[in-house]
């Protein structure tokens, strides 16, 4: 159907000619030998035939060909000599770069102008911090201390995430004690960890595992505030229930896993498969007690790939959550 489509413009002149042919000599030519017409037509008709069977392979043969260069990663346009207008092709080809190289740039540029207003923030933030504790009105300096620590959360995962974006993205992998990371993140979220009142239970041995610390830090913190979050208990009989986190590791033959779990409000079943999802909040809104934009999970994600770790999620609604961050023996990185 295709090559019909392509070659009945060149085809049906030829068609109209021949029947017109034959028609002018049927009606026409009085007393005609129909000997010859029929040999006429059989000279004209059979390498008709064996032309258009030998076109017709040729366009099987460069579909075939098409096909295989459309699997590849590269500019078609650049490999193939033999299609028409290709000087119009690339002309576009190098416009449309050239304008992804500026928008790129822009980009770029964007990047640097967020990472260093964030370097700015942090002075003040830092400044109000300490000032914060001259405040003798208890629960005024606990309510300016929390936001304040929201914004110095949120200024650093900004910071990061420019980061992430960069395409300077910098890694060091290395030889990381995993305790070390899991005390980093909970000394960055003491804070509401001991303001909600979490039973905290950390049992993490002295593992060695590899990875960038710096990117690790920043996972477990992702994971910590969403328990902090979601991690709030019903209460039983009228008695508040304090929340609980735990977090534990276990040493496998080919892998470590890292254990994070809260005994919250959970995961529902049509919303897990979507945790990992750019700017997917859920479908239960968290009861309206958080602003929820969908970036954190998402970010994780992205980094966990980048390190060439794995992350997996359980949960039962209502009852817990548990992520496990998997570190596989990388043979870049043995000893």
């Amino acid at each position: 159907m295709d090559y019909v489509r392509k070659r009945w413009k060149q085809v049906l002149p030829c068609v109209v000619v021949f029947a017109a042919y034959n028609i002018y000599f049927f009606f026409f030519i009085q007393n005609g030998a129909w000997g010859y017409l029929i040999y006429l037509d059989i000279l004209l008709f059979v390498p008709g035939l064996l032309l258009t069977a030998y076109d017709y392979y040729e366009f099987l043969k460069n579909q075939k060909e098409k096909k295989r260069l459309m699997g590849q990663k590269e500019l078609i346009c650049r490999m193939l000599p033999w299609f028409e207008n290709q000087d119009i092709a690339r002309h576009d080809v190098q416009l449309l770069e050239e304008q992804a190289d500026m928008q790129f740039k822009e980009n770029c540029d964007l990047q640097d102008y967020v990472a260093k207003w964030c370097h700015e923030l942090k002075v003040p933030l830092s400044a109000v911090l300490l000032m914060d504790e001259k405040i003798e009105d208890r629960g005024l300096k606990l309510a300016v201390r929390e936001q304040l620590e929201k914004m110095n959360q949120q200024i650093h995962s900004m910071l990061l995430g420019c980061r992430l974006q960069s395409p300077l993205f910098d890694l060091q992998v290395k030889q990381v004690e995993l305790a070390e990371c899991v005390r980093q993140s909970v000394r960055n979220n003491r804070f509401f960890l001991i303001q909600r009142g979490f039973e905290l239970t950390v049992e993490v041995e002295q593992i060695i595992v590899y990875t960038d610390p710096a990117w690790l830090v920043y996972i477990l913190d992702q994971l910590v505030n969403n328990a902090i979050k979601y991690g709030e208990r019903k209460a039983e009989e009228g008695i508040r229930m304090h929340p609980i986190l735990l977090i534990w590791a276990q040493k496998q033959e080919n892998e470590v896993r890292l254990f994070v779990e809260d005994h919250g409000e959970g995961i529902r079943d049509s919303d897990i498969g979507r945790i990992f999802e750019k700017g997917f909040t859920g479908s239960n809104y968290h009861n309206g007690k958080y602003k929820s934009t969908g970036m954190g999970l998402y970010m994780v994600s992205r980094i966990i790939d980048r390190l060439g770790h794995g992350i997996q999620v359980e949960s039962v609604y209502g009852t817990f959550t548990r992520f496990a961050i998997i570190f596989k023996k990388n043979p870049y990185f043995l000893p």
